[in-house]
């Protein structure tokens, strides 16, 4: 732990519930960069053996930290998402709350996004901005992959 407190540091995406799949992709970033994502995965654990002698600090420093990424979430999250995690304690509980909510919705995101491809038309832009606007679409409808479709290997 580092002495200066950064933790009111956040991300500049805001999550509004339509960019869930590229706010995941900042946010995870954002904590791998601080070494913070094993609170995520849960591979940083609470400690839960009191009679090691230095359990008392190491809890204070899980729970300090694990407080930390919890606020980085909430302030990159609107003030009703922010309400619906109060009632979770750990990181792993809030991140699974999140991405059991904005995840559910991806095949309606994935249809709204393969018809806007669909209706694109240059008109009287020129075609780099059709370009741009076709190329930002697609970007979009592959953060809706599923992990489980990205993972497959035929």
């Amino acid at each position: 732990m580092t002495g200066k407190d950064d933790s009111l540091q956040s991300i500049s995406t805001h999550l509004d519930g339509k960019n869930y799949m590229y706010w995941n992709y900042v946010m995870k970033n954002f904590l791998r960069g601080k070494n913070m994502w094993g609170y995520v995965t849960g591979t940083k654990a609470k400690p839960s053996i009191p009679q090691t002698d230095n359990f008392y600090l190491l809890l204070d420093a899980w729970e300090t930290d694990n407080s930390k990424v919890i606020t980085w979430i909430n302030n990159s999250v609107t003030q009703s998402t922010g309400m619906q995690l109060a009632k979770y304690d750990t990181t792993k509980e809030v991140w699974n709350h999140l991405e059991r909510l904005y995840t559910q919705s991806n095949f309606a995101k994935q249809y709204q996004l393969e018809y806007d491809i669909h209706a694109l038309q240059q008109n009287n832009q020129s075609i780099q901005y059709s370009y741009a606007a076709m190329f930002d679409l697609w970007d979009q409808l592959a953060l809706t992959e599923s992990k489980e479709l990205k993972d497959f290997k035929p």
